[in-house]
């Protein structure tokens, strides 16, 4: 293990490159690792995670606006309706973790590929869902398993740098919006059609599938021989490619190990989320919840508000959430320069634009005039962009996510799921007193998370070594 640590460091730009001497694949009988393909080897990879990512939130985006008009349609009571869709929030907030621990035990490539198909089963029930049993069935397999975009994080994680992760996490996140912008639109037009909703869940569970098809595809090997020959070291390969051995004790065959994986997979599991217990790491999870709460209260009435406050209508309302989602994926683009502005330090990004998220929501819910509300809409869409991902790569940072990036980030979509059961309830209350109650609201606990970024100021929670080395 010294000597596999000690041959070189991980390289500034992208993700690592292969070494200068080819390097023979002892399944395959051939080399890689030829010189100077590792970069555009790299780069292959990364695009095809980034569109992965377009794909995911594509198909996602294509059915979920259309979710409550279906479940009307099958006859529920808004009562009913409700559960039936809280019921994904719920299943979120107890997969998410165990989810994100199991793809650091199993590898990404085949958690991917389990979590592709299952959400694919998913949305396919959801095509036959003639009656509200079948729809709320459907949103079992996908609220266990559609943490795509989570373990996609956390390879991206395992593959690049500390200081190229924010803006590579910065791209895929931008890849991922414009699928979320075109799928609206997609589904909108399908929907219009006879049966237009059943054939729309099909085309989304063959999206699904033609994902699948892509991580099953993609140059996994490469990437592999790539990272043991540039001494990424053995936990990282694994993490990328196959299962770690690290609960298997030492000396046993193959036969016991095969044997004895479930119950070392759950050891396994219960030491990842023993060793998140650090404080830091804690009030990185608090910010989280916070500005997600925060965010999702100015959603939650937003064409409400506006309609209301200004007499919008609901479809200018949607052109100005096309928008605004297209200027949040632009905000990718500037991840970059704001980095290298600010010395590449995340922890000050999402501090600044924190802030500049709670005042722009007290703006929003203060606003007179319509050009005021709308400015404010386009412009908290490229702030919470960049704290959203920059929020990613403290979690990462401060929990040491070269050795449990799915676990950190499982836990992250596990305190969101939290934030999406409190904000419903509290933007009901906060709309009995006003219409601009939810943003206001959503303004003082941004404010809350701000003050608690600014008293605390987390640490990196990873091995000092480890770090060195990320950081050269």
């Amino acid at each position: 293990m010294e000597s596999r640590d000690s041959r070189g460091m991980a390289p500034d730009r992208g993700l690592v490159s292969a070494r200068q001497r080819p390097w023979q694949d002892p399944g395959t009988g051939t080399q890689v690792g030829d010189p100077g393909l590792g970069p555009v080897r790299a780069r292959r990879f990364l695009l095809c995670l980034y569109l992965v990512g377009f794909l995911d939130l594509l198909g996602v985006s294509m059915v979920v606006p259309l979710l409550s008009l279906h479940v009307k349609s099958l006859g529920a009571s808004p009562t009913v309706a409700g559960i039936v869709g809280s019921s994904y929030g719920i299943l979120q907030l107890f997969s998410s973790t165990l989810v994100g621990c199991w793809s650091d035990i199993v590898g990404r490539r085949p958690s991917l590929l389990v979590c592709l198909l299952c959400s694919a089963l998913g949305y396919l029930i959801l095509g036959t869902s003639t009656n509200v049993f079948l729809f709320a069935l459907a949103r079992v397999p996908v609220g266990i398993f559609k943490h795509t975009l989570s373990i996609s994080r956390a390879l991206l994680s395992d593959l690049v740098t500390e200081k190229e992760r924010p803006l590579v996490l910065g791209q895929f996140n931008t890849a991922s919006s414009v699928g979320f912008i075109l799928g609206p639109v997609v589904g909108g037009y399908l929907t219009e059609l006879d049966g237009g909703f059943y054939l729309t869940a099909f085309i989304c569970s063959s999206v699904f599938v033609l994902n699948a098809g892509l991580v099953w595809l993609f140059p996994w090997t490469e990437v592999q021989l790539n990272a043991l020959n540039d001494g990424l070291g053995q936990g990282k390969n694994q993490a990328l490619w196959g299962k770690s051995d690290s609960a298997v004790p030492a000396g046993t065959t193959a036969g016991d190990r095969t044997a004895g994986q479930p119950w070392g997979e759950v050891l396994a599991t219960l030491r990842g989320l023993k060793s998140l217990t650090r404080p830091g790491l804690w009030d990185v999870y608090l910010m989280r919840l916070l500005m997600a709460v925060a965010v999702m209260l100015y959603h939650s009435n937003y064409v409400l508000a506006l309609e209301e406050r200004f007499g919008v209508r609901p479809r200018t309302a949607g052109y100005l959430i096309s928008c605004s989602s297209a200027l949040g994926a632009l905000s990718g683009c500037a991840l970059g320069p704001l980095l290298r502005l600010y010395s590449h330090s995340s922890q000050r990004v999402l501090l600044h634009s924190s802030a500049l998220t709670s005042a722009l929501l007290l703006l929003f819910s203060t606003a007179r005039s319509v050009g005021v509300a709308v400015a404010c809409s386009l412009l908290l869409a490229f702030s919470t962009s960049i704290g959203r991902t920059c929020l990613t790569d403290l979690q990462l940072t401060v929990g040491g996510g070269a050795r449990a990036g799915g676990t950190l980030l499982g836990l992250g979509q596990s305190v969101t799921a939290v934030g999406r059961i409190i904000a419903p309830l509290l933007s009901g209350v906060a709309q009995e007193l006003s219409p601009c109650g939810p943003p206001g609201l959503g303004a003082a606990l941004a404010l809350v998370a701000v003050v608690i970024m600014s008293l605390h100021g987390p640490q990196s929670g990873g091995d000092d070594r480890g770090a060195k080395l990320k950081r050269e």
